[in-house]
């Protein structure tokens, strides 16, 4: 494939990086009517006082799809509604290495502490009372311990995946061991950006939703907000969409670049009743 430039989200207004705390003004419409819901934030939206994991999410990529949000909608429970941005969902795909993960109390400087890379393929929901997050449809790790958090009802599968670093330009790969699903991406990251809605939009969520027992599940996520780069791509080849029962996309990827973020905490998964109102559709 040859190199294809792609800009991140050229739409409304700006989100200064100084604002982190603060919500983007626009809201948009619930699909299933009533008041409008607002923009994700920028940073995180509760303190993560007491974790049960620490680590660095580090040399992370974003690529992000538009689909219709009838092919999103069989991939997520019907607690969940697919989130849009503009009238249209989005899928994400997004490796990155995942360093010095440890429990609370144990310091970041400790030697040995592992680190591995990670790839998850992910949409965007929120429930019925607005709350938006994270659902997984994939994640793909090297690390056999994070296999454990498939009793919470994450979707970890084991692969052979690398991340590397070579001039000016950063590749990744992957193969899942369980179905073969692969990808190889080759970016260049370029200059820092001052975020649009957009990319806060594609970038920027605070919790994530499982299910299992029955129940749906919340755990919330703590860091500094995502210093967020243009990419340029190089080589995208993937099937992970394809495993997941996606249709081809409505269009190119929103591709965007991190260095990471360095104060990742994560909190302890809590049950979620499910909101009153009508059932997504």
């Amino acid at each position: 494939m040859a190199a294809r430039r792609v800009v991140p989200g050229q739409c409304h207004s700006r989100v200064s990086p100084g604002a982190a705390s603060r919500r983007c003004r626009a809201r948009f419409r619930d699909p299933q009517g009533g008041d409008p819901w607002p923009v994700v934030a920028y940073g995180a939206e509760q303190r993560v006082g007491i974790p049960v994991l620490r680590a660095r999410w580090l040399t992370q990529t974003f690529v992000n799809w538009p689909f219709r949000s009838e092919s999103v909608r069989p991939l997520v429970p019907e607690e969940l509604v697919v989130d849009e941005y503009e009238g249209t969902a989005w899928v994400g795909f997004t490796p990155f290495l995942m360093a010095d993960v440890r429990p609370p109390g144990l310091p970041g400087a400790v030697p040995g502490l592992p680190s591995f890379a990670e790839t998850n393929l992910r949409t965007y929901v929120r429930r019925r009372d607005g709350r938006d997050g994270l659902w997984f449809l994939s994640i793909a790790v090297t690390c056999p311990l994070m296999l454990a958090a498939r009793a919470l009802g994450v979707p970890y599968s084991p692969g052979s995946l690398g991340v590397r670093a070579d001039g000016d330009t950063v590749s990744y790969s992957g193969s899942r061991w369980t179905d073969g699903a692969s990808y190889r991406l080759v970016v260049r990251p370029g200059d820092p950006i001052e975020p649009t809605e957009r990319d806060v939009w594609l970038t920027s969520r605070w919790r994530a939703y499982t299910r299992r027992l029955g129940m749906l599940w919340e755990t919330p996520v703590e860091h500094e907000p995502w210093p967020l780069a243009d990419a340029e791509v190089d080589v995208l080849e993937q099937t992970l969409t394809g495993a997941a029962g996606l249709p081809a996309p409505l269009g190119e990827p929103v591709v965007h670049f991190s260095e990471g973020v360095r104060h990742v905490r994560i909190g302890l998964s809590a049950p979620r009743v499910p909101a009153p109102g009508p059932a997504p559709s």
